[in-house]
């Protein structure tokens, strides 16, 4: 289809559109022999023609043979003019003159006497003699007239195809030189049909992401393989960012040569949309609602919609659900207080913000939020709405930041779970020119609702802990007792939030003697049963310490016990994993007077030990099994301590919380005990800031003491003869010590019980017999003889001449009783003092 003719010239775009065809018709024309049937350029669906200055075809293809039937021995060396079937526009004239390139449509004379409109390119050249040449090319087939022979019934709706196509389409030859394009295309570039006809896209349209489909068009002619991508971006003929699908295809033509590359863009911004909400929706599947902590579950929510739903998001809970009480159900109307829990900015640090994390923030009846509180339902607004500027307004910090930050559009959703409000989630745009639509809230909606549900499980699980940490810290000791054998500082860490409160426990109880019990226990779980399961131990502890008994047989009445619990459990009401129990204990007897600790474990941690020069070491103890295995042995180790020595008694969860290799776990405790402070209270805050993570996976309970020694002159031991008359000796001598510690008015009950308790040795017992005297915040009397025989307190009926010894003791002291030693008994009493008498 090829026409031309010397008034024929180029056009307004400068440079014509088939430099393909063109260069090589120009470059090869003298090789096409006159007459003959086959010209140059025989691609496919192009004709070509090359005309001299003069207006003589030089040069005829075969498409152009196709086209108009002449054969080209018919039409080279004569005037193209002669194949004009009407003048030729006005612009093409212009062109001629100023030799410009031109394209625009011709009507020519065909072969049978028909006419053929078409579309003409034609583009200025020079010839190897350096004369002026005319390049003339179609790629578009034409219809002829109707009332011909040369009818062409499917040409219009070709055309019609490519023209009115939703994509946008355009066709490049191998140098890339744009040959034709639809109106869409021309849309999407905002550029008309003769500005990108005849040129390369880059060109016209500078930037790097035109350098890439030119690249991608190379990658097609070179290669003969389509090429597919998609993209998001704003192009010059649209306001907003859009997604387009572009596909690349190689035209060839009939031996399979790449002539050419067609291109087609499709608008698919809707798709893209859903497949990207389809996508948020899935990760916050997965990234929302990951622990059972409210602030993190809510902080979760504000990171997944920033920036890919939202410039700003902030998350405002009820005071109830952060606590984990039980919030009011319905809708929430009036003026409503919420706290700032979480919030997530496109900018860093979140400068939007005119509430902080943590802070109460008061939302007025007309504010959007408390709308959406007040209906139950998402309410979309933004600075087009009266309203919103209205409600806004009297808050000039609000006011300038929306100002400052181009807030254009506020969405919010309230958090709704299980028919119970718990707060509200606000999206706002500022950056993002374009406002919350339709599909955007509703997947607001729908992320805030799947939040919620994770909220509301938080907010289930805080109240279920809180009631357990409370239960736990009910069993603990409130307050630790006051005795002198000792100085202590103690701490309890329950675990991260996901791991549930355990049974970790420990315990000071003073003993008879002014001795002291120190007990670091944990029992294996977490949960309510671990805590009930701990009450129990401990109880147990604390009855059978008050018997005095030995660390070893101590332990071993607590294994027994340990044993017999799943079989004092409901199995038809409980899970049978959780009525296996499981505990392990270090039972530790510290004497102010002797200085001696004896100390047992079943399979809990050493101890450490600090001496007071500054060494910290661990103390070898035989290695007893874990509490409820039954049948095996526990010992008993004994030392001496120096006055001033510190003991640290601690659960496993303090050196495995944080190391995979316990035995780094116990080098970190060891340096952090080494370092001494005067407080044993600081000494147990820099254990834990430096042995513990910051969450620790398990619970921790540290128990650290130093001990302290009764000076001589706060006891009094003297040995006594089995011998009846000793008694009144045993009370004078009683009485010159208390004299001399300024106790006088103790001096009769001290001597009654001193009475009764050396006439029942004297009596009942073995020798040898020792009395022993002392003060300390009680004064305590003992009497120890070599008889394993306790006796028992009875009420004496009236004619009975014994038996009412130990029932004066009991009413003159404060507390008495008796204990076994290696080699007897020992009977003690004791009787309160004065603070001001405590030495």
């Amino acid at each position: 289809m090829l026409c031309g003719l010397s008034s024929l010239t180029c056009g307004e775009n400068g440079e014509g559109p088939g430099a393909m065809a063109m260069r090589a018709a120009t470059d090869g024309y003298n090789s096409v022999p006159p007459g003959g049937d086959e010209g140059f350029g025989s691609g496919v669906d192009a004709a070509t023609a090359v005309i001299d200055g003069r207006g003589n075809v030089l040069a005829w293809s075969a498409g152009a043979r196709r086209l108009l039937g002449y054969a080209a021995g018919d039409v080279t060396g004569r005037p193209a003019a002669a194949l004009l079937a009407s003048d030729l526009p006005a612009s093409a004239r212009r062109c001629l003159t100023e030799q410009r390139g031109w394209n625009g449509r011709v009507s020519l004379r065909h072969m049978d006497g028909g006419r053929v409109d078409l579309e003409l390119l034609a583009h200025p050249s020079r010839g190897s003699d350096g004369g002026l040449r005319w390049i003339l090319v179609t790629f578009t087939e034409c219809q002829p007239f109707a009332g011909t022979d040369r009818e062409q019934p499917d040409a219009p709706f070709m055309d019609w195809a490519f023209t009115q196509s939703p994509f946008a389409l355009a066709i490049h030859d191998r140098d890339m030189l744009c040959l034709r394009v639809n109106d869409r295309m021309c849309q999407m570039f905002g550029l008309t049909e003769d500005e990108l006809c005849g040129r390369r896209l880059t060109d016209v349209l500078p930037g790097p992401q035109y350098d890439a489909i030119e690249r991608y068009m190379r990658q097609v002619l070179d290669t003969g393989e389509p090429a597919h991508r998609e993209t998001y971006r704003r192009v010059p003929g649209e306001t907003r960012e859009r997604a387009w699908s572009v596909s690349m295809s190689p035209l060839k033509d009939q031996v399979g040569r790449t002539q050419a590359v067609w291109i087609g863009a499709l608008d698919i911004t809707e798709q893209y949309g859903a497949r990207q909400r389809l996508t948020l929706l899935n990760e916050a599947g997965t990234h929302v609602g990951t622990t059972l902590d409210v602030t993190r579950t809510a902080q979760e929510l504000a990171d997944i919609v920033v920036p890919r739903l939202a410039d700003l998001a902030v998350i405002d809970l009820l005071d109830a659900v952060l606590s984990g009480d039980e919030p009011r159900p319905g809708p929430l109307a009036g003026t409503i207080a919420l706290r700032r829990v979480a919030h997530q900015s496109i900018f860093g640090g979140v400068p939007e913000a005119v509430v902080e994390l943590g802070d109460v923030d008061i939302h007025p009846e007309s504010f959007p939020s408390a709308r959406c509180l007040a209906t139950g339902k998402a309410v979309l607004t933004g600075a087009n709405d009266p309203t919103f500027i209205w409600s806004t307004g009297h808050n000039p910090a609000r006011a300038a930041t929306i100002r400052k930050f181009g807030i254009h559009s506020v969405l919010s959703v309230p958090i709704r779970a299980r028919g119970v409000t718990l707060g509200v989630a606000v999206f706002l745009r500022g950056r993002r020119p374009e406002p919350f639509e339709h599909d955007d809230v509703l997947l607001a909606e729908e992320l805030t609702a799947r939040a919620a549900l994770s909220l509301d499980n938080a907010r289930r699980y805080t109240r279920e802990r809180t009631t357990a940490l409370a239960l736990q810290r009910s069993l603990l000791p409130q307050r630790l007792p006051r005795q002198s054998a000792v100085e202590v500082a103690s701490r309890y860490l329950p675990a991260s939030a996901h791991a549930g409160v355990g049974g970790d426990w420990f315990d000071v109880i003073p003993l008879s003697g002014a001795r002291v019990a120190l007990v670091v226990g944990d029992v294996v779980g977490h949960g309510i049963h671990a805590s009930a399961t701990m009450g129990r131990l401990r109880t147990a502890v604390r009855t059978l310490a008050d018997v005095d008994l030995p660390p070893d047989e101590l332990l071993t009445r607590l294994d027994d016990l340990v044993s017999r619990l799943p079989a004092d459990a409901d199995a038809d009401d409980s899970d049978d994993a959780e009525n296996d129990v499981g505990a392990t204990c270090l039972y530790a007897v510290y004497d102010p007077v002797s200085r001696r600790c004896s100390l047992a474990r079943a399979g809990h941690p050493l101890p450490a030990l600090i001496t007071p020069d500054g060494t910290a070491s661990f103390l070898d103890l035989p290695a007893g099994p874990p509490l409820g295995l039954g049948g095996l042995p526990f010992e008993s180790s004994e030392i001496e301590l120096p006055a001033g020595s510190i003991l640290a008694l601690y659960t496993d969860g303090l050196i495995e919380s944080r190391y995979h290799d316990i035995d780094l776990g116990f080098e970190r405790l060891r340096r952090a005990l080494t370092h001494q402070e005067r407080s044993l209270e600081t000494t147990c805050d820099n254990v834990l800031k430096t042995v513990l993570p910051d969450r620790p996976a398990d619970d921790v309970a540290l128990l650290i003491a130093r001990t302290h020694a009764l000076d001589s002159d706060q006891v009094a031991t003297w040995d006594l003869p089995a011998d009846p008359a000793i008694v009144a000796h045993a009370r004078k001598q009683v009485a010159e010590r208390l004299a001399n510690w300024g106790l006088h008015d103790a001096a009769f009950v001290t001597g009654l019980v001193v009475s009764e308790l050396v006439t029942n040795a004297i009596r009942h017992a073995e020798s040898p017999i020792q009395l022993r005297l002392i003060r300390d915040r009680t004064l305590i009397c003992e009497v120890s003889d070599g008889s394993s025989t306790a006796p028992h307190l009875r009420r004496a009926r009236a004619f009975d001449e014994g038996g009412r010894g130990l029932f004066l003791v009991s009413h003159l002291t404060q507390r008495w009783g008796t204990r076994q030693t290696p080699h007897g008994k020992t009977i003690w009493a004791e009787q309160a003092l004065p603070r001001w008498d405590w030495p």
